[in-house]
């Protein structure tokens, strides 16, 4: 049982209702006073208990219980139900810590040090957050290697078959994703929208307000100046983005800067994109090398034809790397794409073959939650 914190801050405006806050179960006032404010901070409008033990429902249906110290010796008997955190302000009584296990709180939390912690715990909660995302990094190993176009059948192929879906254009020189997709007028946030980020973005927001392209959202480049983006900000928007859970894929560049690197620290594995091409695999084994010191669980995605007739098994080898599957050229892949048709939109091509057979592959290792 802990608590502690980090700073906290929305990045993107909205003019949404407020979000269903927790439980508060105390009779300080002092302490009902701050917990209050803390609520306001993230938006969050809890339901205060005062004077009796809180009802059955609201007990069991709260996504958060906060229970100030001063009532916790009353709650012995209700229901253990998780989610629930004893709100203490004095550090040096001991007996805190046997109260919380009376009650089955997971966590002890002081105040004020532990306010910033909380209130990140409360946003979490309003915002309902669950698992989250499969974070699947794409590099390529050479340039035109094709790591765009897998990125984008990727996140095509899982919001066809039902999980939440992002997709987030790491590589400012690529041309951007939502081209790629199609998606170039839709509206929304880009990446300059977003270069000021800091601390926490609320997920829900964040997903309002990217543009959504073929059932997914994309996070993509305008057509601007700006050329990279803080490290501060790829921390707090690919948090946001993995908090709601489903699928977040990742286009990034072989160049592995500071933002990409982050991002590579996020991700739950790497795609590194390999033309069966002996030059192709000299140079990969450096984007490789660089890869893996941000990320253990790295592996070879071969594309083909191989002009001289190496196997992937044997790229997958030479790189040290293990192969996630071999695909073949697309036919008609060009013409789809000057139609707006993305990549991965024909389920029985060989992107759709390789995509659908890689998520059911990942996901439930992953745990990856489903939604809309």
């Amino acid at each position: 049982m802990s608590g502690s914190g980090q700073g906290t801050q929305s990045a993107v405006p909205s003019a949404d209702p407020p979000s269903e806050g927790p439980l508060l179960v105390t009779e300080d006032d002092q302490l009902i006073e701050q917990l209050l404010r803390i609520c306001a901070a993230v938006g969050a409008v809890p339901q205060v208990v005062c004077g009796a033990p809180p009802g059955r429902q609201a007990w069991e249906t709260a996504p958060l219980v906060l229970v100030g110290d001063d009532v916790a010796h009353r709650l012995a008997g209700l229901a253990t139900r998780p989610q629930v955190l004893l709100v203490g302000r004095d550090l040096d009584d001991v007996g805190v810590w046997q109260r919380a296990v009376v009650i089955g709180a997971r966590h002890v939390v002081f105040l004020p040090d532990g306010e910033l912690w909380l209130r990140d715990r409360i946003a979490d909660a309003a915002e309902g957050v669950g698992p989250q995302a499969l974070t699947v990094a794409v590099l390529g190993g050479r340039g035109g290697a094709g790591a765009s176009t897998l990125a984008c059948a990727l996140a095509v192929t899982a919001a066809r078959e039902g999980h939440r879906t992002v997709l987030i254009d790491g590589d400012p020189l690529g041309g951007g994703l939502d081209i790629l997709l199609g998606g170039e007028s839709e509206a929304g946030l880009r990446w300059p929208d977003l270069a000021g980020s800091r601390g926490r973005v609320s997920a829900v927001e964040l997903e309002r307000s990217l543009p959504r392209i073929h059932e997914l959202l994309a996070l993509s480049w305008d057509r601007g100046d700006l050329l990279t983006i803080p490290v501060e900000a790829m921390r707090t928007v690919l948090g946001a983005a993995r908090r709601r859970g489903g699928v977040v894929v990742l286009d990034l560049p072989r160049r592995i800067d500071e933002p990409a690197g982050e991002a590579l620290e996020q991700a739950d594995l790497g795609l590194l994109v390999i033309p069966a091409e002996l030059r192709a695999m000299t140079a990969s084994g450096r984007v490789a090398a660089a890869a893996r010191m941000r990320l253990t669980d790295l592996r070879a995605v071969v594309r083909g034809p191989a002009p001289g007739g190496v196997t992937g098994e044997e790229v997958a080898r030479g790189l040290r790397l293990p192969l996630a599957g071999e695909i073949l050229a697309e036919p008609g892949l060009s013409g789809d794409l000057e139609r707006g048709r993305p990549p991965g939109d024909r389920p029985k091509g060989p992107l759709g073959r390789f995509c659908s057979a890689f998520l059911t592959e990942a996901l439930p290792s992953a745990g990856a939650g489903v939604g809309a």
